[in-house]
């Protein structure tokens, strides 16, 4: 009976080693990572400017995604796909950022940037 359940247990675990192995496989084969893009918002005189609605435009899909700045001016959009450019900028009240680019061709997977209010809305 032991030699059964011995087998039995190594059946279990040599099929739980084959199910795992092709997403071992697939991270191996250079899948790339996530990206993650992260900063802070400033006025002209570089002070945070908290609250301030942070724009992530996905360049392939035309898909917004938007964040409000923290106390700090802080921002952090996280899960983005390395193989696509984004464009990001920022607005508090009648004043805008100028938009920055985040290209697929940038190999970092964590990219800061700083965007200042420097623009009247109206003049974009």
């Amino acid at each position: 009976m032991n030699a059964r359940r011995w087998i039995g247990m190594a059946v279990v675990v040599a099929l739980c080693l084959l199910v795992a192995r092709p997403a071992v496989a697939q991270k191996s084969k250079g899948e790339p990572e996530l990206r993650t893009v992260h900063g802070s918002v400033i006025d002209k005189n570089e002070n945070p400017v908290p609250t301030s609605v942070v724009y992530l435009l996905n360049v392939k899909t035309q898909a917004v995604k938007t964040y409000i700045a923290d106390d700090a001016g802080s921002f952090r959009f996280s899960g983005l796909d390395p193989n696509v450019d984004y464009e990001v900028h920022a607005e508090h009240g009648d004043l805008i950022s100028s938009t920055r680019t985040v290209s697929s061709f940038d190999s970092r997977r964590d990219i800061g940037v700083v965007l200042k209010l420097s623009h009247p809305k109206s003049a974009r």
